[in-house]
């Protein structure tokens, strides 16, 4: 019936080079998970491959990917709660039988959190506007476009940066790698600027990841000077 050969028992691999063969598969794979893997769908890099071979910062991209369309599922579904109608309360009944007034209306915590960050907002001092920028950059993205642009530090150095979108607010991620290292400094969500001092943790690349979740093109034009190598577009 069967056309092939079956093989004879000393044709079939012995268990010695079954167990060798598995073990070299296993070191293969395990290699695989900790060079491309891991720096590529996670950012974590621990031998410094994946910054090599630029799989370090894809997965930087993804894990902030995701980060933003989880804050957009948050802030969906704290807009439909807010917009669901509360369930009114009967008015109470005096004594006399007469309906008593209304309650003033307490304003929504929402409205209050952003009045106290308006509020903290305008206590802190702005950069001095007359200082001179070592570099200065603009750039536009269009409807859900990303870009990330980064200063080469030296641990401990400082750079001063300002940056302002026209156009609408953006979403953005200050933070750093480099030499298997990793670091995220700030994240903001809908913001139209941001100034202030950057501070390197370690050696590498420290800047800015920003993004446009708006509905038209947003241009932004960022500003930055100190202690740094230089500022380059990473993507």
């Amino acid at each position: 019936m069967y056309n092939t050969d079956l093989p004879t028992r000393a044709e079939l691999p012995s268990t010695g080079k079954l167990v060798r063969s598995t073990l070299v598969a296993a070191v293969v794979a395990a290699a695989l998970l900790v060079t491309v893997v891991l720096p590529a769908e996670y950012a974590i890099d621990p031998t410094g491959a994946g910054r090599l071979l630029g799989l370090t910062e894809m997965g930087q991209i993804k894990q902030q990917l995701a980060e933003e369309a989880e804050l957009d599922r948050v802030a969906t579904q704290a807009a439909a709660n807010e917009a669901s109608p509360a369930l009114a309360e009967p008015p109470a009944i005096a004594s006399n039988g007469e309906a008593e007034p209304a309650q003033e209306m307490v304003q929504p915590e929402a409205d209050q959190a952003v009045a106290d960050a308006t509020s903290t907002q305008e206590q802190v001092p702005k950069a001095n506007g007359s200082a001179s920028w070592r570099d200065e950059v603009s750039f536009t993205l269009t409807p859900g476009e990303g870009t990330e642009y980064k200063l080469t530090m030296e641990e401990g150095a400082v750079a001063t940066f300002a940056w302002i979108s026209e156009g609408g607010p953006i979403n953005f991620d200050t933070h750093g790698d480099g030499n298997g290292n990793s670091i995220s400094y700030q994240k903001g969500r809908g913001l139209p600027e941001d100034e202030g001092e950057l501070e390197a943790a370690f050696t590498g690349n420290h800047g800015w990841f920003f993004r446009n979740r708006n509905g038209s093109d947003v241009t932004v034009v960022l500003r930055v000077s100190g202690d740094y190598g230089e500022l380059k577009r990473m993507l």
